[in-house]
């Protein structure tokens, strides 16, 4: 068991989400990333879509302005993002496959397959100094791809396993474990995210390779019922079990 102390990103887009099921200020997901840091979250994620159906452009304006943790800016490969990272200067960019049509990142970014396209936006990232993460498959072929890339984070996709039971999650762990182990070989900073509660995160949390966890969407649905700082402090409190402290 590690006992070195992993990294919660917050995620509050689904704050935003809410606000915007009504419309107005309320609630603000701002607001959300300072209680967030009250409560012991390390970094703030916020994911800004081409369709800007939760975080809006002032969000993310606000967010590198008044919040005092670091800002992990969740973006689509395009021109857009790109030019919209330059100009905050967030300190971390994670290029994230994005689609209209779905409700939530589905899967990994193809880092692979999409070497030409991504390796030009990558370069202008990393040049303007933000920290370049990809949302990525526990897949070595993916892995080998950031390195080609330059990017000295990945993010690996935990949906699968949060989404399996018995065997087949255990098979999906024994994955993510592997892959873990293959970034630290590869010299690549290996984060995980998606889809994570306080039902599985123990497991992910206690691999000794994970520095950071990003979670978001089951934090904000379990504030509803015990609140925002309540919600987070319990997942600091099995993240910080799972490595011993």
């Amino acid at each position: 068991m590690s006992t070195s102390r992993i990294r919660l990103g917050v995620n509050v887009d689904h704050v935003a989400t809410v606000r915007n099921a009504r419309g107005g200020r309320h609630p603000d997901p701002v607001r959300a990333a300072l209680l967030a840091a009250e409560a012991g979250a390390d970094g703030i994620t916020a994911h800004l879509r081409e369709d800007r159906r939760h975080i809006a452009d002032a969000d993310i304006e606000r967010l590198v302005r008044e919040v005092p943790l670091p800002l992990n800016f969740e973006m689509a490969a395009t021109d857009e993002m790109v030019g919209i990272a330059l100009r905050h200067k967030p300190h971390a960019a994670c290029i994230v496959p994005e689609r209209r049509e779905e409700r939530t990142t589905e899967g990994g970014l193809d880092a692979a397959g999409q070497h030409n396209h991504l390796a030009p936006r990558v370069q202008r990232l990393r040049e303007a100094g933000i920290r370049v993460s990809l949302f990525i498959e526990p897949d070595r072929r993916q892995l080998d791809a950031a390195v080609a890339l330059g990017a000295p984070v990945v993010e690996l996709h935990t949906g699968r396993y949060c989404e399996l039971d018995g065997s087949a999650r255990d098979a999906e762990l024994e994955r993510l474990r592997k892959a873990a182990a293959v970034c630290a070989a590869l010299g690549l900073e290996c984060h995980m995210g998606h889809g994570l509660s306080y039902d599985n995160v123990e497991a992910v949390a206690a691999i000794p390779e994970v520095t950071e966890l990003n979670i978001g969407h089951f934090l904000v649905g379990e504030a509803i019922f015990i609140g925002w700082k309540a919600s987070l402090a319990e997942m600091r409190r099995l993240m910080d079990k799972a490595r011993g402290i």
